[in-house]
Parts: structure tokens; C-alpha cells; sequence
């Protein structure tokens, strides 16, 4: 892996020195700046002062990025695609530059007690400006700095934002390592001061402050030892959801009488092993949105003369998949199931002995396609992308390229298989009991795109998220799978502070294909065409690859209950651990829950950097025989059972 990408990121800086613009396209703009953060142009980040009126979108705003980052070779992030947006991420992280800040000698709330960020007097506070309800969140420096005047404060939600809220930011009374209060810089202390004459510089920016100072006066927020103040909006339902939406509908409304995509089986292997009965692979043809025949990596949407993505005469995407099923399916008919792959990984996966002992044990068919967008053919693309990111929305929009795909796999697994020989008995029984629907089960990335799918599913009712999360703009710096590729943003960004803005960035566009973007839907208030769904997290404390503090977001985000006690006394590094996260009452509970596994590897870091003590237990749940039986009872019911009595600690490895 690292051979490979040290020759992708050659082949990049190669692309790029050759498209690099000229030194007169490349100098700097000389506006569109924030002069309140004077560490960077875009900080403090998201910010409204980014955005402009605009009448036609549910916010009533629209992001209007005029300067953004250059990489190593002066190429700016063309901000085409970010200018789409009606605002910014519902799980945005909020970024600025305090010099010299002492988070614990300013009583600012660290990931291990959330609830101090509710305070009346905690020095950082985010308040919805529509209900004036105060915003839970920690805060955190970067820790990846190697410059203390480069080191981003770091303000991450604790549950997402409200879609087309606004929101008033202020920090305060934030102290240096020595106790004492840090004073504005030059520009916002003009700011707080007197009425600026017309023509002044800060005129407008002082205009803008005001209204943010008034709607943080009236929620009880003064202006004593006032830092920094700003507001931001967030994007709305229509605006994160739209693109996937349409394309969803626009190419089921052409899957004709049979109701299923067409497709062609390949390969079918009977008596794989003492678990699966059958394999089947093959591909299945779904209409393409993007912009190059049949879509392949680096392509990105078309879009019509509506602002959607609009599939181009004739463009087909080719869709491999591969079924696993039971040797009980030539018994008892097995439900069906989409299995979602791990990182940049592929159908294959489906293959796995976990996967075929939840098939086996539980009589489920899984059937697997690849999460393109983020995918093992997408790995060149994806290490490129690392060194321009003005080409991010080639994996944002092939990954709800992806989701689509998802969906007209489950629904060939349930209108179209079933007619095929390759899915009966020799003497033409079902092998898929096509009437109980299907229902999702996926691992890692599986997990985090899984939420995101399971909230646009028409079909999909019941999903297990396994190892989840979401959020990457969290998850990166926290993930072990991550520093592989950070040395290619690290040639091309190499400044920390312009990382950090860079994946506040990314997430903006991500957030239209992972889970970030969709979890205000995912279980209950779902989306337009779409039922309402249960979703069972499970999650493996101390995980190296998927943060677990993301997924209790999400939990807090989806409205999910905690199986409780989720560890033992002592576990926990926090003051209240899995705070604001109801518990379960009784069992069996019909709802949608998280369920912590333990095997005992350390508690994660405190730090925005990935664990580096104990073994991984990230793939423990999945090889644990309990936590399979409790997946498979909710996936067939709905209901989550108790099988733990108590915590539930594991083996390492999973036990079974």
C-alpha cells in the first residue's frame, strides 16, 4: 500500500505541476475574506460571512466561497461545488486561531464531560438563534500541529445541528497557560467598539457582528471578555438530500413491470463450504448520473438545466455483485440481506467468515456490490483527489452513485433473483423469501455508508450498523487507517491549520454521501418516499478505525438508547460516560439502540489522533456468536434483546 501510494502521489504532483496555473491565475484574491480570524482567510469556519441571500433555497442563503486553499503548487480549491450548498454541514466542526488558549485553564468542555458545555458560564457557547436552546459540543486543539500559531481550536457538536438552522458562536473568557484573559485581535476589538465610518474597512463586518452580538444578548450571552463572535446556517433537508433523492426516484420510476434492474449472473458455485450452499456472482445495469461513460473513478455528476444530476443519453453503470446462501436457504427459503463493505474495499467481502456464519447461523442471503466512490477501484482517485481537493465531489457524488446501486441490488434481491435458477433449488424453489423484504447488515465503512443508505431506502426497514460512525471530518485524525493517506495531504497541505480547514471542507461535500448528511432521517422524520427505520449500532470500545466518541454523535443524532450498563466501572475516561444518551428500559427493546462491545483494549485517546496502545478490536462484535444472534433477532423483529446481562464484554477476537 505504501509503494502504491507513494506512486500515486508522484503521478499526482506530476498532474498537477502540469495543470498548475500560471503565477498571474494563481495570485491570490483580495477579498472574500473573514478580517476577524486574521490566522487564516476562511477562519472562523463555517461561517455565514461565506454566504450571500438567495431566495430560491430553503435557507434563504447560499455558500459563496470566493478564496480558498492553495495547495503546495498555488492551485486554489475551485469552489464550484461547495457553492451549490444552502449552507454548511449538520456536523460541522467549528474552527478558529486563539493564540496561546489553555483549554482547561478556560473551563472549555473536553471530549470527556459534554455536559460542561452547557454551563451558564462555559467560556464557548453555540446557541440555535430560532429556539435559543444552547448547543452541546467539546472542544478540542489540534493535536496533529507542529506550530503552536498554526494549531486550530476545534469545536466539535455533540449532537448535529438542527438542517437550515442558524447558529450564534461566541467564545469567551478563554485564558492563556498563565490564567489570564486573551483579548480580541485589532480588527474584532474595532469591531466591538464604536460605529464605524462609511467607507471603513470593518464597516460591514461590524454590521454582520451586531446582529450575531443581538441574537446572542437575547439568549443571556454578553460581551464581557468577548473573544471572537459569528454565526453560521446550516444547510437544510432539501439541500443535503436533494441530488440523492432524484436520482433514487428517477431510476426507479424506470425499472419497468418486473420492478427489478436487469442483470446477468456469471458464476454460481454450489457447495462453497460446511456454511454456504451456493455463491452467486454477476452484474446488474443501473442508470448513471455522472459525467463520463459509464462512470468510472473521477467521474462526478452531470447536471441538468434543473441543477440535478441528469443521466447522459445511454449511460449505463455496469454493477458486479456477489451472493452468499445458506446450505438451511434449500430448506428454509433465507431472508435477504445487503452486507456493506469496509474501506475501499469491494463485494468480495461478503465472503468473509463472519458474514458466513451470520448466513449460516441466522438463515440470511447476503448479497454485496461495491460502495463505489470509496471503493478498492477508487483507491487512485481517492490519493489524488488528497493533492487538489476542487475535485472532492468526484467521490461525493460516486458515492451516492453507490447508494443507488445499493438500492437496486436490494431491490433484484426481492423482484428479480427470485425468478432466476441461479436463486432456486434444483427442482425450483426460492432460495430468497422475497416476501419479508430486505434488511441491511454492514461493517466499517459498511456501518458509516450504511446510515446514510438506510436513510434513503424506500425498502431497507431494519439495518445493523456495525463499528459505526459518521462524521469524517471526526473520524480522519482519530482513525489508524488514516495516516497512510495523510502523507499525501501532507505534500500538497502542509500547513495544520489549513488541514484542518480542508476537512471541515470535504465534509461539506461528503456529508451527500455518508451518513452525516442523512441522520436527522435516518430513524424517525424519514425522508420524502421513504419509511421510517431501526437501526442497531454496535460498537467496539477502544476501536482503532472507527472513532467511537462519532458514533455516540450519531446515536445522540438518530435518537437511539444505550444498552445499559454499557461497560464496567472504571472503562469510561469520561466524567459521564455515553452523556446525553438515553438508556434502554427494559428488554426486548423495539426501538433503535447502541450497543457497546468490550474486549478489553485501551479507552481511545482524549486527542484528535488515533489509538496506538493495545490491540484493534474493531473487528470483535462481528466474530462474536452473541452479538450475531442479537443482529439477526432485530433484523428479523425489529426488537433488540439483551444478550449480554450486563456489559457486554468479549473475548478478544470476538469469541467465536
Amino acid at each position: 500500500m505504501r509503494a502504491l501510494l507513494a506512486t500515486l502521489a508522484a503521478l499526482a504532483l506530476a498532474g498537477a505541476l502540469l495543470s498548475a496555473p500560471s503565477a498571474a491565475a494563481a495570485a491570490p484574491a483580495d477579498d472574500g475574506c473573514d478580517p476577524i480570524d486574521p490566522a487564516s482567510c476562511l477562519l472562523p469556519f463555517p461561517s455565514d460571512w461565506y454566504t450571500v441571500r438567495d431566495a430560491r433555497t430553503d435557507t434563504g442563503r447560499r455558500v459563496h466561497l470566493r478564496t480558498t486553499l492553495r495547495n503546495s503548487l498555488g492551485m486554489p480549491i475551485r469552489p464550484d461545488a461547495w457553492n451549490r450548498s444552502d449552507g454548511f454541514s449538520p456536523g460541522s466542526m467549528l474552527l478558529a486561531h486563539v493564540p496561546g488558549v489553555d483549554l482547561a485553564r478556560s473551563g472549555a468542555a473536553p471530549v470527556t464531560d459534554i455536559g460542561a458545555s452547557l454551563r451558564r458560564d462555559a467560556p464557548i457557547v453555540i446557541v440555535d438563534t430560532a429556539t435559543g436552546e444552547r448547543w452541546p459540543y467539546w472542544a478540542e486543539l489540534d493535536a496533529n500541529a507542529t506550530r503552536d500559531d498554526r494549531r486550530a481550536l476545534i469545536v466539535r457538536p455533540a449532537r448535529n445541528f438542527r438542517e437550515g438552522h442558524r447558529y450564534a458562536v461566541a467564545l469567551r473568557g478563554l485564558r492563556d497557560a498563565s490564567g489570564a484573559v486573551i483579548r480580541p485581535n485589532a480588527a474584532f476589538a474595532r469591531i466591538l467598539g464604536r460605529t464605524l465610518p462609511a467607507g471603513d474597512p470593518l464597516r460591514e463586518r461590524q454590521r454582520a457582528t451586531r446582529r450575531v452580538l443581538a441574537d446572542l444578548a437575547r439568549h443571556g450571552v454578553g460581551t464581557e471578555d468577548l473573544y471572537l463572535a459569528w454565526d453560521f446556517t446550516v444547510a437544510s433537508r432539501r439541500g443535503l438530500s436533494e441530488r440523492m433523492l432524484h436520482i433514487r426516484d428517477d431510476a426507479l420510476r424506470g425499472l419497468g413491470s418486473t420492478g427489478s434492474p436487469p442483470f446477468v449472473v456469471t458464476q454460481v458455485a454450489d457447495d462453497v463450504d460446511e456454511r454456504i450452499g451456493r455463491e452467486v456472482k454477476g452484474v446488474l445495469f443501473a442508470p448513471s448520473y455522472l459525467n463520463l461513460p459509464g462512470g468510472p473513478p473521477g467521474s462526478s455528476f452531470h447536471y441538468g438545466r434543473n441543477g440535478l444530476p441528469a443521466r447522459l443519453p445511454a449511460n449505463t453503470q455496469v454493477v458486479p455483485f456477489q451472493c452468499e446462501i445458506p446450505r438451511s436457504a434449500f430448506t428454509t427459503p433465507a431472508r435477504a440481506a445487503l452486507y456493506g463493505h469496509g474501506l475501499l474495499g469491494s463485494e468480495s467481502e461478503v465472503a468473509a467468515g463472519n458474514v458466513k456464519a451470520m448466513a449460516a447461523e441466522h438463515g440470511f442471503a447476503f448479497c454485496a456490490t461495491k460502495w463505489i466512490g470509496m471503493s478498492n477501484e477508487d483507491i487512485p482517485n481517492v490519493v489524488t483527489v488528497l493533492a487538489d481537493l476542487s475535485r472532492f465531489d468526484t467521490v461525493a457524488d460516486r458515492l451516492q452513485q453507490g447508494m443507488l446501486h445499493q438500492i437496486l441490488l436490494g431491490r433484484a434481491m426481492t423482484r428479480g433473483f427470485p425468478q432466476d435458477k441461479a436463486f432456486r433449488t434444483a427442482d425450483g424453489r426460492p432460495l430468497v423469501d422475497a416476501a419479508k423484504g430486505v434488511v441491511f447488515d454492514g461493517n466499517s465503512q459498511g456501518g458509516i455508508m450504511g446510515g446514510a443508505l438506510t436513510a434513503v431506502s424506500p425498502d431497507v426497514r431494519r439495518a445493523v450498523l456495525g463499528v459505526p460512525a459518521m462524521n469524517y471530518s471526526t473520524l480522519l485524525n482519530r482513525s489508524a487507517d488514516f495516516p497512510t493517506y495523510a502523507r499525501v495531504l501532507d505534500v500538497f497541505y502542509p500547513d495544520k491549520l489549513d488541514q484542518q480547514i480542508a476537512i471541515a471542507l470535504m465534509q461539506m461535500l461528503w456529508d451527500r454521501g455518508e451518513a452525516n448528511g442523512y441522520a436527522a432521517h435516518m430513524t424517525d422524520r424519514p425522508l420524502p418516499g421513504t419509511p421510517s427505520h431501526r437501526v442497531l449500532m454496535h460498537v467496539a470500545f477502544g476501536d482503532h478505525q472507527v472513532a467511537p466518541v462519532a458514533a455516540e454523535v450519531e446515536a445522540r443524532t438518530i435518537g437511539a438508547r444505550l444498552h445499559a450498563p454499557a461497560l464496567r466501572p472504571g472503562r469510561s475516561p469520561d466524567r459521564v460516560p455515553f452523556w446525553g444518551i438515553p438508556a434502554i428500559g427494559s428488554s426486548p427493546y423495539a426501538g433503535s439502540a447502541m450497543v457497546v462491545w468490550d474486549s478489553g483494549s485501551p479507552a481511545p485517546p482524549t486527542t484528535n489522533t488515533p489509538p496506538t496502545e493495545g490491540r484493534d478490536p474493531h473487528s470483535d462484535p462481528r466474530n462474536s456468536p452473541d452479538a450475531r444472534r442479537q443482529k439477526a433477532v432485530f433484523l428479523k423483529t425489529g426488537e433488540v434483546v439483551d444478550v449480554c446481562g450486563g456489559p457486554c464484554a468479549i473475548a478478544p477476537g470476538g469469541g467465536g
